[in-house]
């Protein structure tokens, strides 16, 4: 059967957030806490379903979110720990405080991917069948 869906979908906006919608959830919030993200639209007043109110909460208005560009350590960490996990972002995420998986990735593919891959296939060829192999999760066998 399958868990039931989240909303009924009727009546609610899609599409990026005003500022109104934005206090709206931020006064909610401060007030009451969370709770139900299922329940929490229509208590706050918002037109949402509640996977779109707890991912706009987690990843852009969390007062304890770190905005603003990643220092060199930063950088860092994710390139290692991107060899050791691949795409698992949020595991990346619980050792970069503050900063949110969905902020990690989109750093990731918009600076760092094509430095890492352009870096491998110069340095080695091989390197990088192997690296690409384990970060997209594929099961290739490197023979000389």
């Amino acid at each position: 059967m399958g868990r039931s869906p989240c909303c009924d979908k009727l009546g609610l906006k899609k599409g990026p957030w005003t500022q109104e919608e934005d206090q709206k959830l931020l006064a909610y919030i401060e007030e009451h806490g969370h709770g139900s993200w299922r329940s929490l639209p229509e208590k706050a007043g918002l037109h949402r379903c509640g996977k779109s109110c707890r991912l706009r909460w987690t990843n852009y208005l969390r007062p304890d979110i770190k905005r603003g560009k990643f220092n060199l350590q930063e950088e860092q960490t994710i390139i290692q720990l991107h060899a050791l996990l691949g795409n698992r972002w949020s595991a990346i995420a619980t050792h970069l405080p503050k900063r949110t998986d969905n902020e990690i990735k989109n750093y990731w593919n918009t600076h760092l991917k094509k430095r890492f891959i352009d870096r491998f296939i110069k340095d080695s060829p091989v390197l990088y069948v192997v690296a690409a192999s384990a970060s997209s999760g594929d099961n290739l066998n490197v023979i000389d």
